[in-house]
Parts: structure tokens; C-alpha cells; sequence
């Protein structure tokens, strides 16, 4: 399937979108790691930039997890390496949110 040719004023404004997307993932990342937003806030959110957010992104935006441990525990929750926090299951957000809150 071929890239739609776009003009550039399309482009720039693709680019801008796309800036100001990672701009707000990167605050909400800061937000959980200091604790002023904790998981279940992320995991109920409405908020698009949350729900797109991968789930790998979201265990190690907490404190104390790191790209290891966020494998680790997905492994063993068995959610996909790129889930997204909109994708997961009821029984998965269960399970997550009881495993990191120990």
C-alpha cells in the first residue's frame, strides 16, 4: 500500500500533531513517575493519550520499574509486548494493577 502523497503544508501539520502527542505522553510519563497520577487513574483515563500509551511505557513509567521488570511482569501476565492500556482486558488490568501494587 503506497504513502499518501501529501502537500506540505499536510506534512507540517502531520509533524506538529505528532510533536505535540510524544509533548503530552511525556508529561503524563512525569506525572505517574513523580506520583501525582497513579496507575488506576491511567487505566480508567479517557484521556486518548493515555489509552495509546503501550502498557510497557505505563509499568515503566513508575518508580522502581525499568524496561526488565516491565518485560518480566507482562510475561507473566501474558500481555503482549505491544499492548496498549486501551487494549487491555478487564482480567489483565486486574492483574496488573494487583501485581504493582505490592
Amino acid at each position: 500500500m503506497a504513502l499518501p502523497q501529501l502537500t506540505d503544508e499536510q506534512r507540517k501539520a502531520a509533524l506538529e500533531k505528532a510533536a505535540q502527542a510524544r509533548h503530552e505522553r511525556a508529561e503524563l510519563r512525569e506525572k505517574i513517575k513523580s506520583g501525582k497520577v497513579t496507575l488506576e487513574e491511567v487505566l480508567d483515563s479517557d484521556d486518548p493519550i493515555a489509552c495509546r500509551m503501550k502498557v510497557s511505557t505505563l509499568i515503566e513509567s513508575l518508580p522502581g520499574y525499568g524496561k526488565a521488570k516491565a518485560a518480566k511482569i507482562m510475561d507473566e501476565l501474558g500481555i503482549s509486548a505491544t499492548r496498549r492500556v486501551k487494549g487491555l482486558g478487564a482480567r489483565q488490568r486486574e492483574q496488573l494493577i494487583e501485581q504493582l501494587s505490592k
